[in-house]
Formats: structure tokens, C-alpha cells, sequence
């Protein structure tokens, strides 16, 4: 495993303090947690913007709609 170092502030050490009662056997795996968490959380934002921008074009897009369907006719429903 890599090792790191950075800066965090007060609040957040005592946080990390903490570990054992949230769970986490070090302060590393807590914050290891949490990053893959967080990574989550961003992909899951991208996920959904791009959801809304692509349904915001198939909605302008009469074409795009002819050839979904086309594309859907023959699967079951």
C-alpha cells in the first residue's frame, strides 16, 4: 500500500480519533472508507447529470426517438 501524507484540520483529526467506535480497525482504513465513499458519491452525480442531459436531447430529438423505437420493437415488454 502507498502512503500518503496531507494536511487536515482539527475537527477532522478528532474524527479520525474516533475510529474504533465507527467501526474501523485504524485511522487509515476509516479514511481509505471514505474516500471510496466519496469517489462513489461523485460518480453517482456524473452518472445522473448525464442521465438528465441525454433525456434533455432525446426530448428535442424526434429522430433519436424513431430510432429507439425502432431499436425496441421486437423486445417484450
Amino acid at each position: 500500500m502507498i502512503q500518503a501524507k496531507f494536511s487536515v484540520e482539527e475537527s477532522q483529526t478528532h474524527f479520525l480519533r474516533d475510529h474504533k467506535k465507527y467501526g474501523f480497525k485504524d485511522k487509515s482504513s476509516m479514511l481509505r472508507a471514505a474516500i471510496d465513499h466519496y469517489k462513489i458519491e461523485i460518480e453517482l452525480e456524473r452518472l445522473k447529470l448525464s442521465a438528465v442531459t441525454y433525456s434533455s436531447l432525446y426530448l428535442k430529438d424526434n429522430d433519436l426517438k424513431d430510432l429507439t423505437e425502432t431499436a425496441l420493437n421486437g423486445w417484450p415488454k
